[in-house]
């Protein structure tokens, strides 16, 4: 496969000799033109002398043409008027108004029978006027001009005034001579200025690549392409594989993340089921130690499943295989369901489980999903609040959006650390991830995050360490803007301003 450098040269070779034969083509067509424009001009010319000079004879009282003594010989053309008349250029033919040749010039006597017997046939059968015609005779071709000088009603003189174009064939043959040997050294300086600019218009696109080749290699991700003036176009192409290169080192630190987070989740399970079942196939232990350790291991493979499972359930929402079950679901039945779990939950961490007013709304959403996510928050402001401590739920309605929060007065979380919420395997330090002894995986808030993106919600965070946080679910209502209701659509709860049967707002009692 050639090089670009090579096919710009050859295009450039290639559309070089084109436009140099187009050209040659169009200049010979031009040069030819003009030629012809000018004998006509000068055939044109020295007929109109001849005519002037017959006109000036008979003004003058000086007949131009005399009869011989002879009665049947031909008329002649008088000896001044001969010597003028031979004076003129090309072929010159005079004949009276029977059509009889009365000067013929020395090239038109020249001229062979054949050809002399075209030439006054061309002659005869010629339009006076501005009218040319060509004449073809054996070894010439003519440009013809015809004049007739009026003696009386029935008699005239006519005048034949030609030139040969064998000048303008020698011009010609000449410029395509010149063309044919300027032609290859033009080609030849073509090719060298073609070659020479794709090199140089090449050169920085070398670095860059050379630059790319060097920082590919995987170690050197965190290197970028320097943004020189070499122009607009490699400026931004530079630009553009400095931000691709940028998402690759993320994703590689990501998947590197992924890798040793996962691996390490996996690991301590693991290491747990095998210690367990050693022992419990251990002759010496009884069948009460057998049984606690068959229980530990049953633990770790269902915290391993779970495990497992989020990590599918990530999976295939990256991949935009995982279907949502849509269809209107009132929030406020839903909100009291979780407030009933996190008291049940928040019993044994001794924790006040508050629930405003829950105002009822009406979204387009998967109702397991919506249950997930409103649960992964519950139970994860529940692990991380001391005893003691306080964990409020909220759901308010706004004018096209409903509002779920959970505030939790737990450990909080650092402003440093807040960017990072919402990646897999993240635990804000040591500190958060053993602060509780029911510490999960990290996966949680990233699933949740996921999930109210799904309904075209957002899930955000403020939190300040020692303090607590306060995660908030936004979600379209259905019918809004980005809620995926198509057409029309009028919710009943929506719509309800208030309710005095108490159905429209829900309280936690």
């Amino acid at each position: 496969m050639r090089s670009i450098r090579a096919r710009l040269t050859l295009a450039w070779t290639a559309a070089s000799i084109g436009t140099l034969l187009r050209f040659s083509v169009a200049l010979l067509a031009v040069r030819r033109e003009l030629l012809f424009e000018e004998l006509e001009d000068r055939v044109q010319a020295e007929a109109q002398h001849i005519v002037r000079a017959i006109d000036l004879a008979r003004t003058t009282g000086t007949e131009p043409v005399f009869g011989q003594s002879d009665p049947l010989a031909a008329r002649t053309v008088g000896q001044r008027m001969g010597a003028f008349l031979s004076l003129l250029d090309g072929y010159v033919l005079v004949q009276d108004s029977t059509g009889y040749d009365i000067y013929a010039s020395p090239q038109v006597a020249g001229l062979s029978t054949s050809d002399r017997d075209l030439f006054s046939a061309a002659a005869r059968t010629s339009r006076a006027g501005k009218v040319m015609q060509r004449v073809v005779l054996f070894n010439d071709e003519v440009l013809l001009a015809a004049r007739d000088v009026p003696l009386s009603d029935n008699a005239r003189y006519r005048v034949y005034a030609a030139l040969s174009t064998k000048e303008i064939d020698r011009t010609l043959r000449g410029i395509a001579s010149t063309m044919v040997v300027i032609s290859p050294f033009l080609v030849v300086v073509s090719v060298l200025f073609a070659y020479i600019i794709s090199g140089r218009a090449f050169r920085p696109i070398d670095r860059i690549i050379d630059q790319v080749e060097a920082i590919t290699d995987g170690r050197s991700l965190h290197r970028r392409l320097a943004i020189g003036a070499a122009g607009e176009e490699l400026a931004r192409l530079s630009a553009t594989l400095n931000a691709f290169i940028e998402r690759i080192e993320t994703s590689f630190g990501a998947l590197r993340r992924f890798t040793a987070d996962a691996s390490h989740e996996l690991k301590t399970p693991l290491t747990v089921m095998r210690a367990d079942v050693e022992r419990a196939m251990s002759p010496t232990s009884s069948e009460t130690e057998q049984a606690v350790a068959l229980e530990e291991a049953l633990q770790q493979v269902t915290r391993m499943a779970d495990l497992v499972d989020s990590l599918l359930t990530l999976a295939r929402a990256d991949e935009g295989r995982f279907d949502l079950y849509r269809e209107p679901v009132e929030l406020a039945p839903l909100a009291r369901e979780v407030v009933e779990t996190a008291r049940l939950l928040g019993e044994d961490a001794e924790l006040t489980i508050e629930a405003s007013p829950l105002e009822n709304a009406e979204v387009l959403g998967d109702l397991t999903r919506l249950r997930q996510l409103f649960l992964n928050l519950v139970t994860n402001a529940i692990k991380y609040t001391p005893k003691g401590g306080r964990v409020e739920l909220i759901l308010a309605r706004e004018e096209a959006v409903v509002r779920f929060a959970v505030k939790d007065t737990g450990i909080g979380i650092a402003a440093a650390d807040l960017p990072y919420v919402f990646e897999r395997f993240w635990r804000a330090d040591r500190v958060r991830s053993r602060a509780s002894e029911r510490g999960g995986f990290g996966l949680g808030l990233a699933i949740s995050h996921w999930i109210a993106q799904a309904h075209g919600g957002t899930l955000e965070v403020q939190s300040r360490l020692g303090r607590g946080s306060t995660f908030t679910v936004t979600l379209p209502l259905a019918g809004a803007p980005g809620s995926g209701m198509t057409g029309e659509y009028q919710s009943i709860v929506n719509s309800a301003e208030g309710d005095p049967d108490g159905v429209g707002m829900l309280t936690s009692d």
